[in-house]
């Protein structure tokens, strides 16, 4: 189970809806070790070098600012690219290897489906206006679903339009311009699915190599739950589906 669990397999709960719609809360995942190389278990020091992380790969990685907690994100940007985010309409531009290049002429395409309304629900808390009142007012919204389509790496997304990003806590570069981060050797950018409710390198930067513990690969077994409650179920459909 040692060898297993440090150098082949690990397995991983999504514990909030960041990744929704790919992964939900109350999945539980195996982790591919060895997918970029074989690591030391304790220090995560790479051993034996296989391959570099790719655009469109989940990852679970180490937090790179409190290093003892999990996330798991998808990779968006590459060592070298500048990424553009849109906060108006939600949208994303990569120029492929600008750090060397300082130009954007080698720009991906990306393109966007048409918006889909979901089942699934947030509750938007509004303040009453006798803040001396306890008593928490809300709107419940439905998520809706595009297909963000990233030179022909195809995943969906969900977006809420009632939700503005608190763009205030964006994590902005020395003399970048906001919203735009030139991403460093070594290191990647990476988002959530739920583009509106996820804390990703638009908020704390990006994730050193050295910090990925692997890929996702498999949905091994998942319960019917939400957020810190316990499951009601099991979601059969979902077992051994693979993770894109």
């Amino acid at each position: 189970m040692f060898i297993i669990r440090s150098f082949l397999y690990e397995p991983f709960q999504i514990p909030s809806g960041s990744m929704m719609p790919t992964l939900l809360v109350g999945d539980f995942i195996l982790v591919e070790k060895f997918s970029y190389g074989i690591k030391e278990p304790i220090t995560n020091k790479t051993l034996i070098n296989q391959k570099h992380p790719k655009r469109g790969d989940i990852i679970v990685f180490r937090h790179p600012i409190e290093s003892n907690i999990n996330y798991i994100k998808r990779i968006i940007g590459l060592p070298g690219d500048k990424i553009e985010y849109n906060v108006n309409n939600k949208k994303i531009k990569i120029c492929v290897n600008y750090l060397n290049t300082h130009n954007c002429k080698n720009t991906l395409p990306i393109s966007y489906s048409k918006k889909q309304l979901t089942e699934f629900i947030q509750r938007i808390y509004l303040f009453p206006e006798d803040h001396l009142k306890t008593e928490k007012i809300y709107n419940s919204v439905h998520f809706k679903v595009i297909e963000e389509n990233i030179n022909n790496l195809k995943h969906n997304i969900l977006l809420l339009d009632e939700v503005h990003n608190h763009t205030n806590n964006y994590y902005q570069q020395d003399k970048k311009h906001k919203f735009t981060w030139i991403i460093p050797k070594n290191k990647y950018f990476v988002m959530g699915d739920n583009r509106d409710n996820s804390l990703d390198s638009r908020y704390w930067g990006f994730v050193p190599e050295e910090n990925i513990l692997g890929k996702a690969s498999i949905i091994w077994i998942s319960f019917e739950k939400k957020e810190n409650e316990w499951p009601t179920g099991i979601r059969i459909n979902r077992i051994g589906n693979k993770i894109y």
